[in-house]
């Protein structure tokens, strides 16, 4: 830096030679100095107030943007950050196909302690032990006073629960908030929506994951949060869900039945509008599974899905509706059914004992549901061409629907399909499927021959099939159901106004060691209305029904389970949309009139 001297030598000497002062020379730049300085410290002050003010400025805007955001936000309870990511409980709802809800999301909280931060530990374990049945005092005690820092006690709470709890009035208490998934409607739909319970948990929040059922099959959808605010629309109509409900579980009580399954499709669709199975269960409060006995005894086995079962006469119209689309045969060709039939070391012999003699129409091979008829029909199928049939129906896989449950019941198949498996299998012996199997195959044939996948979700529009019968034949298999209940072994399922078609299966249940069961059986009832115009195919089994109002033992389908079927088809028809119709008698027949 280079400093001006006070008194220049220069100007010193001018001054003098001028007869000046010099002292004035020196007071000059000291002035001069002193402005410099002082304008110097002067910018650098407003400088300094400058910064200061752009930083408070940037400050209070900071501050005013924060609380606009805290104003705009919901109110919560501060969290402390945790490690790890956040853990998403939101998924979507799932409702019927009008919009019903069946399960949503419900707040709760969770309770666990910090035995650390309690200051009376006994006490808290005697009150929560008065509070929770399930909990016992001295166990609680233990776990409080064994030195753990963290304690889970309950998962899910209930809003007057929480403040008992609260009441305690320990710290070492908290709560946590939770999401749980809520079933309004019970045990209705049970078997179709599965349930759910939590996946991965955190303090503040758990992941709710579905464990059977629609549940689990579509958890991945229901848990995308793209979708969570889209709910699943089911194909199930809740209206029509109740009123199978109610039919079965009165028939199943009536019948003495060990349990009961009904399916309801639209032939057109492939929709399941109603699916039952019981004994059921309420969601909400899932029961733990069988370790050991039967699977089948637990109210959570799905008998219309999981329950594959030999499903006896209900067979025969798929050997007939084959044995029609080869042209081997038509409605009215005569065929032997003349009992019994022997093949090798078998004897296939009628219900009862009975011989429908040696010619039998093909028709009334269904109305009078002959076994020997069937199995010479089978035989001029022959095996190979069967099984391609069966195959096409879907009895050779699990069904493809959209339940947990669904991909694990395959048809039980034997391992040789040699002539008499052709024979049996004909009318519905020495192979299992489950009632949704049969169901699906019904439909093809009401649905004018063309076999649609089921499903369990609402579609909008009819999906593209597979042609198995032509529309010819499917008539005509459906014209003879018809005549099973208006001449035949269903004649308990006429209903006025909805020309019920259908057929029986009755079947004795196979033993666990090989053989069949004599004092079990399987009673079915396969229908589909109204026959002229197949809306609608209703599937009803019953596990060891028997009707015992009568003197002795009444054990077949068309004493049990076609009843009841046609109670559901009376309640359910309506709902459905359908009017009864009038059937007049053709013009040529013949009436009798009392004088």
């Amino acid at each position: 830096m280079i400093r001006t001297p006070l008194r220049p030598l220069a100007r010193i000497l001018s001054a003098r030679a001028k007869g000046e002062n010099p002292d004035y020379i020196e007071r000059e730049n000291i002035r001069l100095r002193a402005e410099t300085t002082r304008a110097r410290a002067q910018n650098r002050a407003e400088g300094r107030l400058l910064l200061l003010g752009l930083a408070f400025f940037a400050a209070f805007m900071v501050v005013g943007a924060r609380m606009g955001l805290l104003a705009a936000s919901e109110p919560m309870e501060p969290r402390s950050a945790g490690l790890g990511a956040e853990i998403s409980g939101r998924r979507a709802d799932i409702t019927d196909r009008n919009g019903r809800i069946l399960a949503t999301n419900f707040s709760t909280h969770a309770l666990y302690a910090h035995p650390k931060q309690m200051i009376d530990p006994a006490r808290v374990a005697l009150e929560l032990s008065a509070l929770f049945p399930e909990m016992k005092a001295e166990d609680l005690e233990r776990r409080f006073t064994d030195g753990r820092s963290f304690l889970w006690l309950r998962k899910k709470l209930s809003p007057e629960q929480m403040q008992a709890v609260h009441d305690i009035g320990d710290p070492g208490l908290l709560f946590g908030p939770r999401d749980m998934r809520l079933y309004p409607n019970g045990k209705l739909a049970s078997h179709i929506l599965g349930g759910a319970s939590f996946g991965a948990e955190g303090v503040h929040s758990a992941e709710v994951i579905g464990i059977a059922g629609v549940e689990r099959a579509l958890d991945s959808r229901l848990r995308d949060p793209a979708q969570a605010a889209t709910p699943l629309a089911l194909s199930i109509d809740m209206t029509v869900q109740t009123a199978m409900h109610e039919v079965l579980e009165t028939g199943m009580l009536m019948m003495n039945a060990k349990a009961a399954a009904g399916v309801l499709m639209d032939v057109h669709t492939g929709e399941v509008l109603s699916l039952v199975s019981l004994p059921d269960f309420d969601p909400n409060d899932r029961p733990t599974p069988l370790l050991k006995g039967d699977p089948a005894d637990s109210p959570l086995f799905n008998h219309a899905v999981q329950g594959v079962y030999e499903l006896g006469s209900t067979f025969k119209i798929f050997t007939t509706s084959q044995a029609m689309e080869l042209g081997l045969v038509n409605a009215n060709t005569m065929v032997d059914a003349d009992a019994p039939l022997r093949w090798g070391k078998h004897r296939i012999g009628e219900y009862e004992g009975k011989n429908y003699g040696p010619l039998l129409s093909v028709t009334d091979v269904i109305v009078k549901s002959s076994n020997v008829g069937t199995a010479n029909l089978a035989l001029k199928i022959g095996g190979e061409r069967q099984q391609e049939f069966f195959k096409s129906l879907g009895l050779f896989d699990p069904v493809p629907l959209e339940l947990s449950e669904a991909s694990g019941a395959a048809p039980l198949l034997p391992k040789r399909w040699a002539d008499i498996v052709t024979i049996t299998s004909s009318y519905g012996h020495g192979m299992s499927a489950s009632p949704m199997h049969l169901a699906t195959a019904y439909s093809a044939i009401a649905n004018d021959g063309v076999m649609l996948t089921p499903t369990l979700l609402r579609r909008d529009s009819p999906p593209a099939g597979k042609r198995i019968l032509s529309s010819e034949n499917a008539r005509a298999a459906a014209l003879m159901l018809r005549q099973v209940v208006t001449r035949g072994t269903a004649s308990f399922g006429e209903v006025d106004g909805y020309e019920v078609a259908g057929k029986t299966g009755t079947a004795d249940k196979v033993k666990r060691g090989g053989g069949y069961d004599k004092g079990k059986n399987i009673n079915t009832f396969a229908a589909m209305f109204p026959a002229s115009d197949p809306q609608y195919v209703l599937v009803v089994t019953l596990d060891e029904a028997s009707d015992n109002s009568s003197t002795r033992p009444r054990r077949t389908a068309g004493w049990t389970a076609v009843p009841v079927a046609a109670e559901v088809i009376r309640r359910t028809a309506p709902l459905l949309g359908l009017r009864p119709q009038i059937e007049y008698a053709p013009l040529n027949a013949v009436s009798a009139s009392v004088q």
